[in-house]
């Protein structure tokens, strides 16, 4: 048999009899329990920042990608530009007011 916990009559809304002063009416007293705060869990915020930073590496990433895509693809572009239609040319006339 397991051993009762010592606050188990207060608990319960018992109140033992050395607890009431003397000369008091055991039927007016009122016992309050205050359950102790449980002790802080940090996994979630950790987990929120870890999501957080997951997720701007992951966009740097992608925004890093896509911008080396596009280079690549204006390089190709620039590149075949000369060989599709053989260039483009534009003349400048420079004037000399001497």
């Amino acid at each position: 048999m397991r051993a009762p916990n010592p606050d188990a009559q207060i608990s319960a809304g018992h109140i033992p009899a050395d607890l009431i002063p003397a000369g008091t009416d055991p039927r007016t007293v009122v016992v309050v329990h205050v359950h102790p705060q449980p002790s802080r869990s940090y996994a979630g915020p950790v987990v929120l920042v870890l999501a957080g930073a997951f997720g701007v590496g992951a966009l740097v990433w992608v925004t890093a990608a896509v911008l080396l895509q596009l280079a690549q693809v204006a390089a190709t572009v620039a590149a075949s530009a000369p060989a599709i239609g053989g260039g483009l040319t534009i003349a400048l006339k420079i004037r000399n007011n001497r």
